[in-house]
């Protein structure tokens, strides 16, 4: 038999007075988005720029082992 609508009144004001904190992990959707975002730019980005890359790092890695 359903609740009347007393009961659930008196069940909504229950679940809506708990308190709730927010757990401190982070937004996790939004990290992932944000790293599927970057990873989207990068693809998109490396046929147009690859080689100039290339030569960045291997100019970078050169200064700091030579």
């Amino acid at each position: 038999m359903p609740l009347p609508i007393s009961g659930l009144l008196e069940r909504l004001g229950v679940l809506l007075a708990t308190d709730r904190s927010r757990d401190d992990r982070g937004d996790v959707p939004g990290w992932v988005m944000v790293t599927l975002m970057t990873a989207i730019v990068v693809a998109a980005l490396t046929p147009f720029v690859g080689d100039e890359l290339r030569n960045l790092l291997v100019r970078a890695f050169s200064m700091v082992s030579g």
